[in-house]
């Protein structure tokens, strides 16, 4: 009843209570030209990567971690041609984002990059111990940057994923090799890993950690 000092409240919906309450906290995402500025300045820590706009603090390597990244890194050095130079733990340039691969081939040399990142690679190498999904997280960067070929190096599992054939921000292809056998790189053929070779390291490494 309206009028006459009297009234009555009309129930809003959740929908007209959503329209009345306070915005929620906006997140901006970041450029790649902002990441750097900011990252200049020191207002974004050391150990942090770009991903689609958001900055994540990188995770710690454990020592089976280093021991395998930098086993690959040899064999990765020895197979490159001169055209191509390896590249442990530095960024590569993305439409939105900045990751930080294990290790990735790009072409030139060293010199080359002097001013800026490589925007796009070969291949790319992520050994995952305990960061598969995580990882996993950065193939739509790569793909959407063109890189040709991506290793997850399934450390637990002693599997190496690969995703090939970049096209529309994804990978057209999958394949999983392992445990044992041998893997080549399509983009490198003169690259190629003996998986027990590999992750004999893992099983060397549980045995010092049970003997110590």
């Amino acid at each position: 009843m309206l009028g006459g000092g009297w009234g009555y409240v009309v129930p809003m919906t959740a929908a007209e209570a959503a329209k009345l309450s306070p915005p929620g906290p906006q997140v901006w995402p970041l450029s790649v030209q902002a990441y750097h500025a900011l990252g200049e300045t020191g207002l974004i820590p050391e150990n942090t990567e770009l991903l689609y706009g958001q900055v994540y603090q990188k995770l710690s390597k454990s020592p089976l971690h280093t021991l395998l990244l930098l086993r690959l890194l040899h064999w990765l050095q020895r197979a490159v041609p001169p055209s191509l130079h390896v590249r442990p733990e530095q960024p590569l340039t993305c439409a939105d984002s900045e990751p930080e691969p294990d290790l990735s081939v790009v072409h030139g040399a060293t010199e080359d990059y002097a001013s800026e990142h490589p925007r796009t690679a070969e291949l790319v190498l992520e050994v995952c111990v305990s960061s598969h999904e995580y990882d996993r997280s950065k193939l739509r960067a790569y793909a959407g940057a063109g890189v040709k070929e991506v290793w997850l190096v399934l450390v637990p599992e002693k599997q190496i994923e690969v995703h090939r054939l970049p096209a529309g921000g994804e990978f057209g292809e999958r394949m999983v090799h392992g445990p044992g056998g041998r893997l080549a790189s399509a983009v490198l053929p003169e690259f190629q890993v003996e998986l027990g070779a590999l992750f004999l390291a893992t099983d060397e490494t549980r045995m010092t950690e049970k003997r110590s």
